[in-house]
């Protein structure tokens, strides 16, 4: 049985890893651009293609990312280098309609920073090169080209290159000088060398001998008018370096350790856990001692002398008067419930390496299978809520907690797959994906709603501490900042201050900011389960003017199409983190209100 064992995982090691077969072979993703929000595939571009092109299996996460892996023509042998191997060679022939839209195509690839994205043994091919202060940045990616504009400054990629001079000139990378460094092991088999690292250096020459390109000399220009016929001949070279150094295990660590924003992204961790930190402190410690006070000063019977109830106490007989559109709030809290343990269980999981960056699409299959399966518990808590409101109407309840949220998100993801198929992006989700996804919805999620919501009705209503009088009291006059609005306004920025700095962090600073909120108003305002809800809830609204001001201020986005999308896909965004906010903030406020009038002495 142990020998089968072994022979089972020496094949499979032997079927992931290309690091122990003789021929390596180069896999390549979608193009992608921070100048447009549409991918495309590789093929697209009209680069040198695979004879024998095949696509390996992808998982929902990776459809759903719209990366499209293939083989491509790259294939060297292990340990052996190669010098200058021509590729292919593309002609485009003037006058020829065809040439010229495939010829134009690829310079408004140039022109927008498409990049390349190849694979070798499941990791990142890298770009490494120096930047500013003597460090070194490794990009997983590398542009197809560069452009010189009309009035000759370069553009992008083009600054590496002091050739790169002539105006109106776009200069493609038609030939990459791969490194590939490997761990050399001792014994055969899984026990033996592996790839530890992959980098390439992109580079553009004009190979005057097509038939034997020397991969040197003046760079490969494309003029801007297509104004003569063009050969672009693609070659590469390989060279491979032993390193025992690196380990298997660690291979990744040079790509992050690379990135000059490493240092930045620990700082705003700290300093976003230190404000968390801070808040929650001294926001217990005024919570703690106003509290106490009031309870002992409540609960003081004086048999000779009553006092007359002030503070929060004089609302206790309408504090759990159930709020209006009862039916609309148990929904977002049934669907927010929903979101909040699935990213919980994402991030548990993330945490323990469960979903690594080699594992592709993890994260995103991992997410759309949790709340599929989390059905119930969206349909328990929302019949339950809507129950205890008084509510008798569960069949439109339990149906609106299945299809409100979920169908809007489905609608604005349709439209916007939508437009991604009209522009022919690799982005755009498959029929068969779509059906899938619905029937992922309609035949689980759904029913296990139902499930859930048949349970939630069965049991009794919450139960609260105090009883609810029959008339209800009248709310003096507010001021302006409790009055709801100004209130839920303002309630939102600090959270979205500490989002700001690392959205990490952000979960802990609602749910302290919520009970303190909620026990300012309900000195005088007793309708407190909506403002609870959309206090949190409207750190979601910040967060949209932020992604706009950040398009129109630090992106370069062009094209209607890549405007669209990014603003559709931001909304999907901004209404599941509403969802996931405003559930945080009503239950910290549910448990406190709750908390604070069990301990009080109510005739």
């Amino acid at each position: 049985m142990s020998s089968l064992y072994i022979v089972l995982s020496h094949a499979y090691l032997q079927t992931l890893s290309p690091s122990l077969q003789t021929l390596i072979q180069l896999f390549v993703n979608r193009l992608d651009s921070v100048e447009s929000v549409l991918p495309y595939e590789y093929d697209v571009f009209d680069f040198c293609k695979d004879d024998n092109e095949r696509r390996p299996s992808e998982n929902l996460g990776q459809v759903l990312f719209g990366e499209r892996i293939e083989t491509s023509p790259y294939k060297f042998s292990f340990k052996k280098d190669v010098k200058c191997q021509e590729l292919c060679t593309k002609v485009y022939t003037k006058g020829k309609s065809e040439d010229k839209n495939m010829l134009d195509f690829l310079k408004r690839g140039m022109q927008l920073n498409y990049q390349h994205h190849w694979i070798v043994d499941n990791m990142p091919v890298t770009w490494c090169y120096d930047v500013e202060d003597s460090q070194k940045y490794c990009n997983p990616g590398f542009p197809i080209g560069c452009l010189v504009t009309t009035d000759g400054r370069a553009k992008d990629a083009c600054v590496i290159n002091s050739e790169f001079n002539k105006k109106n000139t776009f200069y493609i990378f038609n030939h990459v000088a791969i490194k590939i460094t490997y761990h050399n092991g001792e014994g055969e088999g899984w026990r033996g060398a592996r790839l530890v690292a992959a980098t390439l250096e992109p580079k553009s020459i004009k190979n005057a001998d097509a038939e034997k390109p020397t991969c040197e000399g003046l760079p490969m220009e494309v003029p801007g008018e297509f104004d003569s016929d063009l050969k672009i001949t693609y070659t590469y070279s390989v060279t491979f370096e032993e390193n025992n150094d690196i380990k298997w295990a660690s291979r990744w660590d040079y790509i992050l350790v690379s990135m000059p924003h490493t240092n930045i992204q620990w700082f705003s961790i700290m300093n976003s856990l230190v404000i968390v930190l801070f808040l929650s402190g001294m926001v217990a410690m005024i919570m703690l001692r106003t509290l106490h006070k009031d309870i002992a000063r409540y609960n003081q019977v004086d048999q000779e002398d009553a006092q007359e109830e002030s503070g929060w106490k004089q609302v206790h007989g309408d504090v759990f008067r159930p709020p209006r559109k009862g039916m609309l709030l148990s929904v977002f809290l049934g669907q927010g419930t929903q979101i909040f343990i699935m990213t919980f269980i994402t991030l548990f999981l993330a945490c323990l390496g469960f979903l690594s960056p080699a594992n592709r699409g993890a994260l995103m299959t991992c997410s759309v299978v949790l709340w599929v399966l989390l059905g119930t518990p969206a349909g328990y808590v929302s019949s339950r809520l809507y129950k205890t409101f008084g509510g008798e109407k569960w069949k439109t309840n339990v149906l609106l907690t299945a299809l409100l949220c979920p169908g809007i998100v489905f609608a604005d993801f349709f439209l916007m797959n939508l437009i991604l198929w009209v522009e022919g992006s690799s982005a755009a989700i498959p029929f068969g994906t779509l059906v899938a996804i619905l029937a992922l919805w309609f035949g689980i999620s759904v029913p296990l709603t139902f499930i859930g919501a048949y349970f939630g009705f069965k049991k009794p209503a919450i139960e609260q501490p105090v009883r609810t009088n029959q008339i209800p009291r009248q709310i003096p006059e507010q001021s302006f900042f409790t009055k709801p609005v100004p209130g839920i306004v303002m309630g939102g920025i600090l959270p979205f201050g500490c989002i700001f700095i690392q959205g990490k962090n952000k979960y802990n600073c609602v749910s302290v900011i919520c009970p303190t909120i909620c026990l300012c108003l309900i000195f005088v305002d007793y309708h407190w389960w909506w403002r609870s809800f959309l206090t949190s809830g409207f750190t979601a609204v910040y967060l949209f003017v932020y992604a706009v001001h950040y398009f129109f201020s630090k992106l370069q986005i062009v094209g209607a199409a890549s405007t669209i999308l990014y603003f559709g896909y931001t909304s999907i965004m901004v209404l599941i983190f509403f969802l996931f906010t405003g559930t945080i903030g009503f239950f910290a406020c549910f448990w406190f209100v709750n908390k604070i009038y069990s301990v009080v002495k109510v005739d």
